[in-house]
């Protein structure tokens, strides 16, 4: 019989698995009925944040036991990896899944070679909440999207929409050029792992270039957006048969780039893929 009065750093090590009662908060933390020297005990796992040592930190990206590429578009890629030695079977650098011992546990998106734009993106600052009126959106907003676009800071969604990047990846779209102004296409987004449904993250672009708000929408769009949207939940639930329509939420996004998620475990994140200005 075990020793409940036992310190935690004995009892964890002889935790026993029995199964796997969920998963939440988008895969990052678990919960595990098992039993400790033959009674029953319930483990929950969840990764903890990033130590802030620098020293740290600057070990870490040499320090990956295998690295495994998800896919590439203009300056941007993202990979899964695994820190620590790599104990598992199979596989050589850079490839592998669970079938083969791969078990990542962290998400990489490298930009390279990178901007000022994207270090200021990135970099740590404050948030404030402003109404933007019409006049607003027309002598600021709009004159930075046109700024931003004569960038190509929107190259990454023209290489997709044209075919010339992550085509293996779609799981529908219209037919290029055909479609009109109705032209869209629905991929996984970039902020997705491709495996942890509970964490499921689309991505849907439309062909028009007309489109640069929601203050472009109007009244007669309302017919395309219902298609739009019958059409991707239909491509959705086929391509992963274990989600049913009414676990989905589409939330409302810019035009140029339109989130799906799961809501298995948390609602859909109305995050833009690479942030459609940036």
């Amino acid at each position: 019989m075990g020793d409940p009065s036992a310190s935690p750093e004995a009892l964890v090590p002889r935790f026993q698995l029995e199964r796997v009662l969920n998963q939440d908060q988008a895969g990052r933390r678990v919960s595990m009925l098992g039993a400790i020297d033959g009674l029953p005990a319930l483990l929950v796992l969840e990764r903890a944040p990033f130590p802030a040592s620098g020293a740290y930190l600057g070990r870490l990206p040499g320090c990956l036991a295998r690295v495994r590429n998800l896919g590439a578009n203009d300056v941007y890629s993202w990979s899964m990896a695994r820190t620590g030695s790599d104990g598992g079977g199979g596989g050589g650098e850079g490839g592998g899944d669970a079938d083969d011992g791969f078990f990542a546990d962290l998400k990489i998106n490298l930009i390279y070679p990178c901007t000022e734009t994207h270090v200021k993106k990135y970099s740590k600052q404050g948030v404030r909440f402003v109404a933007e009126t019409p006049e607003l959106y027309r002598g600021a907003v709009r004159p930075y999207m046109q700024s931003k676009r004569e960038q190509g800071r929107l190259n990454w969604v023209f290489n997709i929409i044209e075919g010339r990047t992550e085509v293996d990846d779609v799981i529908y779209r219209t037919r290029l050029g055909e479609a009109g102004d109705e032209g869209f296409l629905l991929l996984p987004d970039l902020n997705w792992d491709r495996s942890t449904l509970e964490a499921l993250h689309l991505l849907a672009l439309v062909e028009r270039r007309d489109m640069w708000s929601l203050r472009d929408l109007k009244k007669k769009h309302i017919p395309w957006l219902e298609h739009m949207r019958a059409r991707l939940v239909s491509a959705t639930v086929s391509t992963y048969p274990s989600i049913q329509p009414d676990q989905l939420k589409l939330p409302r996004e810019r035009p140029w780039g339109s989130t799906a998620s799961s809501k298995r475990c948390a609602s859909w994140r109305a995050t833009p893929r690479r942030a459609w200005t940036a």
